[in-house]
């Protein structure tokens, strides 16, 4: 695969009602919904609503055989309305809640994790089920997710992509076997690092075994507002900038017709490194990101050698209003006096304003190159694209081990792939000088940033690329770029400034107000940075989807919580209205807590 230039991923095309999937047809749009699969009103309600909004497939939950049924109920009653979109069934534990549901919709998800154990009892259950799915023309998706993975798989593997991927594999070899063609395959996780490779390595198993089914693109958990907007962008988006992903759901804590608008704009960004002038000549040996670990470049005062990246604000046009919750560590403010400025800021001017002072540090042009090993600042920056990287300037780059690149790909809509060639000629000369990533803006609202900033960034944190990061949006505020910049680090999990909620967007299995539980469990502990706090509706992914997480808030029952630390259940059937106060207390007694 071209890393460099954009090449899509060939996929079979999967036949799912009237929309298909795949195979050279655009990226589909889903949501779920989180109401009760057995309320066909209140359904049938939600479900116009997602598709109104641009949903091209709908799911349920369908926990037994009885909502499965349902399921047919609420089809028709969209059809009565003219709506013809293809329903999904969302399956785990119950094979036979399976069966039923592949006579009622368009397609079928089941979790290998939950569905059978145990390679006979699989072929027992699956074989069957592919028989009455191949009968009704139902499509089937084999969604594997980090958090419910088989106890024979995890004694195996751990929770880990290889185990993931092993997972799916057992399932896909059977379709392949019996030619089950009509299928979708997913790789899900709340952390991002994790589902990147995950699809990476499952995308290179499918094709050594001569399979080329269409992906569903998600982030489990990813929670809600900025935090999953961020979070799910990082993770599908570094996919979908490949050509990786057939179809998408942006999983965030609030009304799943919400979601919608997002994925659209996730999947029109994405797309637009389509056509792109390529690169005509690889600038460097085969790029396989799932054996890249973080390059490791020298440290520069602070900048580099695998420490967290930095975070460089652009404050050229004279706002120097910030957030205190994230303070950036260096503030570019170009050919602005810094004598106007505190000691207390570090600052980065133009090499042409730069005074020789403790707390400032010059920032030079190529045009100015000839001048760098002339400066005598402990820190140096060098803005420079991928055409100035030639043998002359890694050769300064290398001499000079006060020198910092900021790499600007300028508006190409090939920026990653630019960035990636950039990088990787520095890895070919042998050059080890620390890398800030930086690119420019002029977005007028905060969601278009967050999706394109966390696209751009996140692909090539994950690549294992950049030791800082640098954004300027020239339709907003900065300290909203300042927040992204933040927001984007905690994703690719480099740089942890806050507490972090794994939530879920909840669905109809979900027993308590999911939102307005999340927005208390926020009230009480959003102080406690570097926290990972776990916001489950129900058992199915909880306790695995928070194999990370420090403590766990995860629904057991009607109005009915069970309270984690790590993966322990410390205590259970707390009643809902005592449940956030509870946490807290567990918090104190565990020794985690801060006053805010």
């Amino acid at each position: 695969m071209d890393y460099f230039n954009y090449t899509p991923r060939t996929s079979s095309v999967v036949r799912i009602g009237k929309t298909p999937l795949g195979g050279g047809n655009p990226v589909r749009i889903q949501s779920m919904a989180n109401v009760s699969t057995m309320d066909t009103g209140a359904a049938v309600q939600q479900a116009i609503r997602m598709i109104d909004a641009g949903a091209e497939y709908i799911r349920f939950t369908a926990q037994g055989e009885r909502e499965a049924r349902n399921l047919g109920v609420i089809r028709k009653a969209l059809h009565e309305r003219g709506y013809d979109t293809p329903l999904i069934a969302d399956i785990h534990f119950n094979p036979k809640a399976a069966d039923a549901a592949a006579e009622e919709v368009e397609k079928v998800r089941i979790n290998p994790g939950n569905y059978a154990d145990g390679l006979q009892k699989i072929r027992d259950r699956f074989l069957p089920f592919l028989a009455i799915c191949r009968e009704r023309g139902t499509a089937v998706r084999i969604g594997v997710n980090h958090g419910s993975l088989s106890e024979r798989i995890m004694n195996r593997y751990g929770d880990t992509p290889e185990g993931m991927v092993a997972s799916c594999m057992e399932f896909l070899r059977i379709c392949k076997e019996v030619d089950f063609t009509n299928v979708v395959v997913s790789m899900k996780a709340s952390n991002t690092v994790v589902m990147v490779k995950a699809v990476r390595l499952l995308v290179e198993t499918m094709s050594a075994e001569g399979m080329d089914y269409p992906l569903h693109l998600g982030v489990t958990e990813a929670g809600d507002g900025e935090d999953g907007r961020i979070k799910s962008a990082v993770g599908i988006g570094s996919l979908l900038i490949d050509g990786i992903g057939d179809t998408i759901r942006v999983s965030l804590s609030e009304e799943p017709e919400a979601e919608i608008p997002v994925a659209r704009k996730l999947a029109a960004y994405t797309g637009e490194r389509k056509g792109h002038p390529p690169l005509t000549a690889s600038p460097a040996p085969a790029y396989r990101p799932l054996a890249v670990e973080r390059r490791m470049s020298r440290i520069t005062e602070g900048i580099g050698g695998g420490l967290p990246p930095i975070v460089i604000s652009v404050r050229s046009n004279g706002d120097f209003t910030f957030d205190h919750s994230f303070p950036p560590d260096y503030i570019y403010i170009g050919k602005e006096d810094p004598d106007n400025l505190p000691d207390t800021l570090r600052l980065i001017t133009d090499a042409s304003s730069w005074k020789p002072r403790p707390n400032v540090f010059p920032c030079f042009s190529p045009s100015e190159a000839d001048n760098v090993e002339e400066c005598s600042a402990p820190l140096k920056f060098i803005r420079l694209g991928l055409t100035e990287l030639d043998d002359r300037m890694t050769g300064l780059l290398s001499r000079d081990k006060t020198l910092v690149v900021i790499l600007d790909a300028g508006g190409e809509r090939n920026a990653v792939g630019i960035m990636r060639a950039a990088i990787h000629r520095l890895m070919t000369a042998g050059c080890d000088a620390g890398v800030i990533l930086y690119r420019e803006y002029d977005e007028t609202d905060a969601e278009s940033l967050q999706l394109k900033a966390a696209v751009d960034f996140g692909t090539l944190f994950l690549d294992g690329f950049g030791d800082g990061i640098m954004l300027h949006n020239k339709g907003g505020e900065a300290t909203v770029s300042d927040k992204c910049m933040f927001g984007i680090l905690q994703a690719v999990r480099l740089r942890i400034s806050k507490t972090e909620y794994i939530s879920c967007p909840g669905c109809g299995r979900t027993l308590y107000n999911l939102q307005q539980t999340i927005a208390r469990v926020k009230e009480a502990t959003s102080h406690l940075t570097g926290l990972k706090i776990g916001i489950m509706g129900c058992i199915v992914n909880g306790p695995g989807e928070m194999a990370d997480a420090d403590y766990g808030y995860v629904g057991s029952g009607a109005g009915k919580i069970n309270l984690y630390k790590g993966k322990r259940c410390i205590l259970k059937n707390i009643p809902e209205e005592e449940a956030v106060e509870r946490l807290v207390l567990l918090i104190k007694e565990h020794g985690d807590w801060k006053e805010a």
